[in-house]
This record gives C-alpha cells, structure tokens and sequence, in this order.
C-alpha cells in the first residue's frame, strides 16, 4: 500500500518561507565568498629568501602575484549573484551555474598557488640581480585556503541557485503588466466649476466636456 503525502506536507515544502530561506542563504554566502576571495588576494600567499651579496634577502608574494584568477572570477561570481535576480527560467540556471563555476574556478586557483613558486622566483632573481635566482626556504601562509574557502561558499550559493532558484522572485517582476483583467471603475461625474475635477478628468483621458 502507497503512502499518499499529506497536502500540508507539500505544502510546507513548496512555502514562501523556505524560499526566502535558501535566497538569503545564497546571498549571503555569495557576497561573503566573493568577499574573502578578493581580501584573499590582497594578503600575502608565499614567503622566502633570496641569497645576495651580504646575505639572506626576505621575499614575500601576495595572492595577487601568484594569480589573478580569484580576484577576477570573485567579480564575476559577484555579477553572477545579483543577475540571478534579473533573469528568470533558462537565464535564471545559466547564471546560476556561472556562479558556481566561478566558486569551483577560485578553489582550484588557491590551491594550484600552493605550488606555484613563479612570482618568489621572479623577485629573488630581481634582488640577486641574476636571471637564474631562486626562492629559498619557500614557505605558505594561510591565505592560499582562506581563498579556497571564499570560492567555496561562492560554489555552495551557485548549488542553491541551481536548486531553489525557481521560485526566488525576480527584479523585473514589479515593472511587468499584470495580465489579468482590473474592474474598471464607473467614471465620476465631472463638475466644470471644478478645475480640480477637470485636470483629473483630463489626466484619466477624459473628456470633461462630454456630459454622462
């Protein structure tokens, strides 16, 4: 025997409140993750030190140096965020998943920073004054995976998008006409010793001559 699902049960599932629930769940991770990706990039990634005349010269790299890709795919993740809202049905999910994308693309970029020693390498030589130098005593910060984290509540609001976006409202919703037909009201009789009566007559398409 089928168990036949309560209508109040549906009914808690479909509400408006668990639609505002995962739309503000999704924008504040998306901001937040967009947030921490760019203040990621800012912070220093990488350190080390570069053998010179004299001795050990201290190197640092920001995330910035190392890559700029979740700088970038934070303000198009960002962008992707609020035109959720401008965009409905087939938009609505392609945005979604370019947000997502975006989280996944910063996750991947912060850790492959992780290894990447190209920007230590470039100012050591700098300081060495000799193509050939390198980073020694490399060394990471924590930033690399705060970076990562920031793209992965980036990826988790895209995820809510995807699944909840549907009955999220839309910006353009307040600016369409309403399809459906308005009672349309008896027009007042228009006293032409009125001028207030006459201007709105006049406002309403009216003509205030016409006797009803």
């Amino acid at each position: 025997m089928t168990a036949v699902p309560h209508p109040r049960t549906e009914a808690a599932a479909s509400s408006p409140r668990g639609g505002r629930r995962s739309l503000a769940a999704a924008l504040v991770l998306g901001a937040v993750g967009a947030a921490v990706a760019l203040l990621s990039s800012r912070q220093t990634w990488s350190e080390g030190k570069a053998s010179v005349v004299g001795g050990a010269f201290p190197l640092a790299a920001k995330g910035s140096d190392v890559t700029g890709v979740p700088a970038a795919l934070a303000i198009v993740g960002l962008a992707a965020l609020f035109a959720v809202f401008a965009v409905r049905r087939a938009g609505r999910v392609v945005v979604s998943l370019l947000l997502a994308l975006s989280g996944v693309g910063i996750v991947a970029a912060a850790l492959q920073g992780l290894n990447d020693t190209g920007a230590l390498d470039e100012k050591a030589a700098a300081a060495a004054g000799d193509t050939s130098g390198s980073v020694e005593a490399l060394t990471h910060t924590v930033w690399p995976y705060i970076g990562a984290l920031g793209g992965l509540l980036l990826l988790c609001a895209g995820l809510l998008a995807l699944v909840f976006g549907r009955g999220w409202p839309a910006m353009s919703g307040r600016y369409e006409r309403d399809p459906s037909p308005r009672s349309r009201r008896p027009a007042k009789a228009v006293d032409p010793d009125r001028p207030e009566d006459v201007w709105k007559a006049l406002d309403r398409g009216e003509d205030p001559t016409q006797e009803t």
